[in-house]
């Protein structure tokens, strides 16, 4: 809803009847100068909830609400007294007036029930005091729209919904009304709103780019494009050993785009091998490590056979104890607790001791058989005894691990058999389920196909009669033709019988006409008596016309309306080509064999000459009328 905005000016009005009412309202009274009217405000009397980042409708005021009031305190509303009128409270026992929903951003409320001698002095007057007016729309009526600069100040105009107001001390009924102030909605509150909506979409959309940007790895340095300057720095970088891993990525970048020619393929090849020489360097770096790594194996191997050493002497020092000369001085709590101080002491060597068999294992299975050759002597008898010790060492090692991964498969084994027993106890309703819906879906297929079944038997019994009742027909058809022929040659008989000469006597005449009337009797009575033989037929020898069913008749009635309108005749491709436009289905074959059944309604003829020859179709009913 646009309003024109002007500047106006505001009266100030009592500030005590102000601040009472603002006090109920939960907020400080704040005077047109933007100072609060009262020090010592309170706003845990206020009556309604504050406004905060916690209404929606209103989000980034930094208003902090008041606590929370009990449902069961009365509101209190007490008479304002303005510079130019009065404002009475409602009934308390009334129920509160009816507000609709709150537009979003609203800042325009409708002021109704205005006393009609109300001017707009008098509306900023009351209801300045809420807030800054950015306009006021009055109108004719009894009614206006206020637009306030911030949302909050349209809660404070709520307030007043319901209030009975006074002009002075009149008490004239112009004079006199009863507010009632509602959320109003007006475009320019919604684009306001929209457009700080979008702000803050704009910002939480940088924001979350920032985030992504500081979150995202760094990109890799782009690769230089090949010139004789750069080559010949990276030749220098490649030699380089600082220097040497950037260096070849450039070289393997120019490589791969296809940097290589005739011109400069020796510059290539003094690069690549630059690159090669690095591979001794490497290998000897490799070895130095390996050493290092091996230096700190002999050294683990020897600290942790000292560790052993002493957890061996605590378990011996425990074994000591557990015997009868000491034991039997200890209380029970103490045997207790050196029995449990044992076990564990007993369960952390037994850790350690595998530990160091893992490590000495692997050291064996790195050993190659010429190492075990040359550490062979074969002219001491007690070297080869310690090499069967140590071998049947190493074989009870070997037995004891390969016991512990036969344990170790197992317990994967039976894990497995586990797991795939619950994941077939849940997939198993599942199957059930789609088992029973494809069983569901084959019935209802074996249904519809028997359904189709019985259809097809059906229509192939109607088929069979069928062609028994056009059978019939045909022979009824032959066997009226017949009869019409016959009667048609009984009647030429009888015309030539009684044929008179034309010019008679008035006697004569007298004479024919008698005559003629015995010939309409005698024709009379044949046809009477064919139509009692056509009677007591049976229905299967009645004759049959020419139009055979109820879709020939419409096109016979069709065609006739059609060539009635062409005087002059159409050929059979004009007359079917307006048919189609009816009935796809009907062919040229069909409608030229239906006019040729009709002979006396419809007739062919030639026009034309030459190349221009046509055969075209005429309607003749109306002379053939005359005829039959």
């Amino acid at each position: 809803m646009p309003m024109d905005s002007s500047p106006m000016t505001m009266p100030m009005s009592d500030p005590n009847a102000w601040a009472t009412a603002m006090n109920n309202l939960g907020m400080g009274p704040i005077g047109m100068s933007g100072q609060p009217l009262m020090s010592d405000f309170d706003s845990s009397l206020g009556m309604m909830t504050g406004i905060g980042p916690m209404n929606p409708m209103m989000p980034g005021l930094g208003y902090v609400p008041p606590p929370p009031l009990p449902q069961d305190l009365p509101i209190v509303k007490e008479i304002i007294h303005c510079k130019s009128c009065t404002l009475f409270p409602p009934n308390p026992n009334l129920p509160s007036p009816a507000i609709r929903e709150r537009p979003p951003g609203c800042k325009t409320v409708f002021v109704g029930g205005l006393p009609e001698n109300a001017t707009e002095a008098l509306i900023v007057e009351v209801f300045g005091q809420c807030g800054d007016i950015i306009a006021i729309r009055k109108s004719k009526k009894n009614f206006c729209h206020i637009r306030f600069a911030e949302e909050f100040t349209v809660d404070r105009a709520l307030f007043l919904s319901g209030y009975r107001i006074r002009l002075g001390s009149s008490t004239d009924k112009k004079d006199t009304g009863r507010l009632h102030v509602d959320f109003a909605q007006a475009r320019d509150d919604l684009y306001e709103w929209e457009c700080h909506q979008r702000m803050l979409a704009r910002e939480e959309r940088h924001r979350r780019r920032m985030e992504e940007d500081r979150l995202r790895p760094p990109s890799p340095p782009p690769i230089v494009h090949y010139s004789e300057h750069e080559c010949s720095q990276l030749g220098d970088k490649i030699k380089d050993e600082a220097a040497f891993a950037e260096a070849v990525r450039v070289l393997l970048t120019w490589v791969e785009r296809g940097e290589v020619n005739r011109r400069n393929a020796n510059n290539f090849y003094s690069m690549i091998q630059s690159s090669n020489s690095h591979i001794r360097r490497l290998m000897n770096e490799k070895a130095a490590h390996e050493k290092e790594m091996e230096e700190a194996k002999e050294k683990f191997k020897i600290a942790l056979s000292g560790i052993l050493a002493q957890f061996e002497q605590i378990v011996s020092v425990f074994h000591a104890a557990s015997k009868q000369k000491a034991w039997d001085h200890f209380s029970k709590a103490q045997r207790k607790n050196l029995d449990v101080w044992r076990k564990q002491a007993e369960e952390i060597r037994n850790m350690q001791n595998e530990e160091l068999m893992g490590i000495r294992r692997e050291e064996e299975m790195e050993m190659s058989d010429d190492d075990m050759e040359d550490t062979r002597d074969p002219d001491g008898k007690d070297c080869d005894d310690s090499g069967l010790a140590a071998q049947a060492e190493a074989l009870k090692e070997e037995n004891d691990s390969l016991r512990c991964q036969l344990d170790a498969y197992r317990n994967e084994v039976e894990l497995l058999k586990q797991e795939q027993g619950k994941n077939q106890e849940h997939l198993h309703p599942q199957h059930s389920e789609e088992d029973a819906s494809r069983q569901q879906q084959l019935t209802f297929l074996q249904q519809a196909l028997q359904g189709m079944q019985k259809q097809l038997l059906k229509m192939r019994e109607e088929m069979k009669q069928r062609e028994v009742e056009l059978e019939k027909s045909m022979e009824d058809k032959q066997q009226l033709e017949s009869q019409v022929q016959s009667l048609k040659e009984g009647l030429e008989s009888l015309k030539t019988q009684h044929k008179l000469p034309l010019e008679t006597t008035p006697t004569d005449d007298r004479g024919s006409e008698e005559n003629a009337n015995q010939v309409n009797e005698t024709s009379v009575l044949a046809v009477v008596s064919c139509s009692q033989e056509k009677d007591s037929l049976p229905p299967e020898k009645i004759p049959s016309s020419p139009v055979h069913s109820e879709r020939e008749a419409l096109l016979v009635g069709i065609i006739s309306t059609f060539l009635h309108v062409h005087p002059f005749g159409a050929s059979i491709e004009y007359i079917c080509s307006y048919l189609q436009r009816l009935d796809t289905k009907i062919n040229t074959g069909e409608v030229e064999a239906l006019l040729a059944r009709l002979p006396c309604t419809f007739r062919q003829e030639l026009t034309g000459v030459g190349a221009s020859l046509e055969k075209r179709w005429k309607f003749c009913g109306f002379e053939a009328i005359k005829t039959i």
